[in-house]
């Protein structure tokens, strides 16, 4: 029989798919609002400049990637969190400045590209830089949480145990 003073660690138990399952998924989530984003910002890139066109898409989609990620990509069975948003949009940053960087070289090296080279360096740059995103949110933002360690008592240990303690010397 199990005693009622056994301890029941409090570690985070929630595991969540493997690397290569929550990869899969990362991969096709994130590259589908991936793809969608990179129509949608020389769609705005019409009518704002392309830098403002590409931040707007960059902060929509990582709200709608955070919420995908949080509910399918690492199954943690409920939504982000503002801490997860927080953290996902820093990673997010980062991706923002490799594209913007990626395009900017671009037009440093042909000053007027085709749309079609356009697309494959944002795309090129948001693949390379989706990959290590990955490995942020995999690692750091989604990873269970662990609890700090436990500090156990003198009397916790004759408990647990059944050992006698020695008296106290200021008794």
């Amino acid at each position: 029989m199990k005693s009622p003073l056994a301890h029941q660690p409090d570690v985070a138990t929630e595991t969540g798919p493997g690397p290569l399952a929550s990869f899969l998924r990362f991969a096709v989530l994130g590259g589908g609002v991936g793809l969608l984003s990179s129509l949608a910002v020389p769609l705005l890139a019409v009518s704002m400049p392309w830098a403002l066109a590409n931040a707007v898409v960059t902060v929509v989609s990582t709200l709608l990637c955070t919420e995908l990620h949080a509910r399918f990509t690492f199954a943690r069975g409920h939504g982000a969190g503002w801490r997860e948003h927080w953290q996902s949009a820093g990673s997010a940053t980062a991706t923002y400045l490799a594209t913007g960087i990626a395009v900017w070289v671009l037009h440093l090296l042909q000053p007027s590209p085709g749309p079609l080279t356009e697309q494959l360096v944002y795309l090129s740059a948001s693949g390379l830089a989706g990959a290590g995103r990955f490995l942020v949110l995999r690692c750091y933002v989604f990873a269970p949480r662990r609890s700090w360690p436990e500090v156990i008592s003198p009397l916790d240990v004759r408990l647990r145990t059944g050992l006698a303690l020695p008296p106290h010397p200021a008794l």
